[in-house]
């Protein structure tokens, strides 16, 4: 929970913002990231798999609407985060 609320303070627009884009991209790219290293190990485990794959599937859409409303927000995401080539 603790790791949660300091992502939210880091990629925050404004005080009281929890719902902004960035803020969802990187609260899904952590929980992204902690379940592609328990699927290395548990390779079998295909309902996690499939919430993997939903929740890389909603990240990806929060970043295209990023980059069709504000390209230079996307930009800054991208690099913070260490997303895309």
């Amino acid at each position: 929970m603790q790791e949660k609320s300091q992502v939210i303070t880091d990629f925050r627009t404004h005080e009281k913002d929890t719902g902004s884009p960035e803020v969802q991209i990187a609260l899904l790219s952590g929980r992204i990231n902690n379940l592609t290293e328990h699927l290395q190990g548990n390779a079998k485990d295909v309902a996690s798999r499939r919430g993997l794959l939903a929740m890389v599937s909603k990240r990806r859409r929060l970043l295209d609407y990023l980059k069709r409303k504000d390209e230079p927000r996307y930009q800054a995401v991208t690099k913070r985060l260490k997303l895309r080539r």
